[in-house]
């Protein structure tokens, strides 16, 4: 049997590069492309490249607002791997300005558009090139049933925030976040369907890795109590375990990262 294909986009830092290390020690069979938008810069990734043998871990040059990059990066792994098991998007802003709007007066035309790119636009767009190659993949992650008709062949994780939600929203505020957030559960939700009209289908979900000890959540931590503030690890622990037991039943979702359904 082929060994198993992830791909973690937006995996230079935090959440990303974390996945990486859970793939790489959890799933020894198992090949890893991490794309970013600077591999030259990315310290984190070439030390867990030069950790493992040759091909084990592939490293791509991908930056989520430019479609040619997606194309190209879509045509690598095409090229290197003909498939695709699990694809894992990360890559996210809080605000260009590294903070979210308090108030409406701090919205601005180009905030909104950067954001909404970069966290809802640029998975989607990641999703529509590597969704062929999610469609000739074996299955490896989630559960499979005894039936062969609800069979996946690929499972798509969208990395979202519960600020998203639009049904749990009762502070308001970080218009372009909470918004970019909303839209990739909307781009989670039709992913879902569409891509389990195909035989064998590929599972979309996303999830919410509670607030996590990174530079996107750092500004925010002195309002975080003790316990609710995650080390990367004990996220992509949790994730991983919903991704784990994943199944035609869940898809379509958005989960919180002790498997609790989250609403729209």
């Amino acid at each position: 049997m082929a060994a198993p294909v992830a791909l973690i986009q937006g995996a230079s830092r935090g959440l990303g590069l974390q996945f990486c290390r859970h793939i790489l020690a959890h799933r020894p069979a198992a090949l890893l492309v991490a794309t970013c938008r600077d591999p030259e810069a990315a310290a984190g990734l070439r030390g867990l490249a030069d950790g493992h043998p040759p091909g084990r871990l592939t490293v791509l040059r991908l930056d989520v607002s430019r479609e040619e990059d997606v194309r190209a990066c879509a045509d690598r792994v095409t090229e290197s791997f003909g498939r695709l098991d699990l694809l894992v998007n990360c890559a996210a802003v809080l605000h260009p300005s590294g903070r979210g709007e308090t108030s409406l007066r701090d919205v601005t035309a180009q905030g909104v558009l950067s954001t909404l790119t970069t966290n809802a636009v640029g998975p989607l767009l990641v999703a529509k090139h590597l969704a062929p190659l999610l469609l000739r993949g074996g299955g490896a992650f989630g559960r499979q049933p005894a039936e062969e008709s609800q069979r996946h062949s690929g499972v798509i994780v969208n990395i979202s925030a519960k600020v998203g939600s639009i049904g749990d929203n009762s502070l308001g505020g970080w218009y372009s976040y909470r918004m970019s957030k909303a839209a990739l559960n909307m781009a989670t939700r039709n992913l879902s369907i569409e891509l389990s009209r195909r035989r064998p289908k590929v599972l979309c979900v996303s999830l919410h890795p509670g607030t996590v000890d990174t530079d996107l959540s750092r500004p925010y931590h002195r309002n975080v109590p003790t316990d609710k503030l995650f080390a990367a690890e004990l996220a992509v622990n949790q994730m991983m375990s919903i991704v784990d037991a994943l199944d035609g039943e869940r898809t379509g979702k958005a989960f919180n990262w002790d498997g609790t359904e989250l609403p729209w």
